[in-house]
């Protein structure tokens, strides 16, 4: 699957990723509701992390289609509120 991190690129993130990714993004989703900035920070900090560190980055020429797509590790809580997807940043 490729994922792409706004403002990074894109990474081949294998599946298996998927579950952990989905934890988190409740874990976002529960601080987004909360408004706790610290906590909706972290975990989209570990978000980012999580396919920085398992996923191999593709060729910055690389122009195939995302299959997700995540917030900059920096974005707002308005920014990421607008990305917000019925079932969130990750389906499934």
């Amino acid at each position: 699957m490729i994922v792409r991190i706004l403002g990074e690129g894109q990474f081949e993130l294998d599946e298996t990723h998927l579950g952990p990714l989905n934890e988190l993004d409740e874990q976002l989703d529960t601080a987004l509701g909360h408004a706790d900035d610290s906590r909706f920070q972290a975990v989209l900090a570990q978000m980012a992390e999580l396919v920085r560190s398992q996923g191999t980055p593709e060729p910055d020429d690389f122009l195939g289609a995302s299959d997700l797509t995540l917030p900059a590790e920096d974005a707002t809580r308005a920014e990421v509120t607008a990305m917000l997807a019925e079932d969130g940043l990750v389906p499934g």
